[in-house]
């Protein structure tokens, strides 16, 4: 597992740490979240020992992540890091003899990552010959070319078109799914709500809000939405508790207290009319995100 303890890094008079804490165990996927400025980038260059810190630990395991640990992680930069005038494929083959894998072993490897990510024909070319989306996805590659058992990825889908998105989410899935940790950045929420086990959103370097994308919405307000064919009186009656928070084309958008029964509304709904529409529904991640950042101002 890795755990991030009571990270605190300070430049000047600036605190970009200031106690953050979250852990992802071997085998999820999660999204690290926060705007821009909280703190993302400097976590996970302190976690493969780019930024010293000025207090708390990064583990591995339940001990203090060590230089040999952080060499064997697989990691996404937010700044790139490829040779522009290098092959692809004899460039992802270097890096993954960098972390021990025999020549056989790292050009097999290569060429089926390359397979996968829609780039085998250009293994030949130099990086400077790609577009910007697809160097985004050789770097992806080079992250994942010596398969890591701990993954950290800053912004690995910035840039990407819908395609190479959803190949590059099916890829972090494997990586999960054979015992990896992955943690990644991402202002891309609704991706993460459907891709991540876990979620940790920090602001001004402390941890907001951290666990599980499921267990977080299901403790989140509840939202009824019901249409009706007639006029809109029977919200004038509505239980306490219930607030009308949207309404669109004759649909109505109402939060749901703990104690309200969204059976109840129904019924003061059909006094006005015939319900031709409802559905109850969880907080998207979004909502979360956005309710976190207020908390803390």
């Amino acid at each position: 597992m890795l755990e991030l303890d009571s990270l605190r890094r300070v430049y000047g008079d600036v605190v970009a740490l200031d106690g953050l804490s979250f852990a992802v165990r071997p085998g999820q996927l999660c999204g690290f979240l926060g705007p821009n400025g909280s703190g993302k980038t400097t976590a996970m260059r302190a976690v493969l020992g780019v930024t010293r810190l000025d207090g708390g630990e990064v583990r591995w395991r339940g001990a203090l992540i060590t230089a040999q640990m952080r060499a064997a992680t697989g990691y996404l930069p937010e700044e790139r890091g490829l040779y522009a005038k290098m092959p692809i494929g004899e460039q992802l083959v270097y890096f993954a003899r960098l972390h021990g894998s025999s020549a056989a072993a790292a050009a097999s490897r290569v060429a089926e990552l390359l397979d996968k990510l829609g780039l085998r024909d250009r293994m030949g070319d130099p990086t400077e010959k790609l577009s910007l989306g697809n160097q985004q996805r050789v770097q992806f590659a080079a992250a994942l070319v010596h398969e890591p058992d701990l993954l950290v990825l800053d912004e690995p889908f910035s840039g990407l078109d819908p395609i190479a998105v959803d190949t590059m989410s099916l890829l972090l899935r494997e990586q999960a799914e054979r015992g990896a940790a992955v943690v990644f950045s991402s202002h891309q929420l609704d991706l993460v709500e459907d891709l991540c086990t876990t979620v940790a959103i920090v602001n001004r370097g402390r941890t907001v809000l951290h666990g599980e994308v499921r267990a977080l919405k299901a403790r989140g307000p509840t939202r009824l939405r019901v249409t009706v064919d007639g006029d809109d009186g029977w919200l004038s009656s509505i239980p306490v508790g219930a607030e009308v928070i949207g309404r669109n084309n004759g649909e109505v958008t109402l939060v749901l207290g703990d104690d309200v029964d969204a059976v109840g509304v129904l019924q003061h709904a059909r006094t006005s009319g015939v319900v031709t529409a409802m559905s109850l529904e969880q907080p998207r991640l979004s909502e979360l995100f956005r309710d976190a950042m207020e908390e803390r101002a």
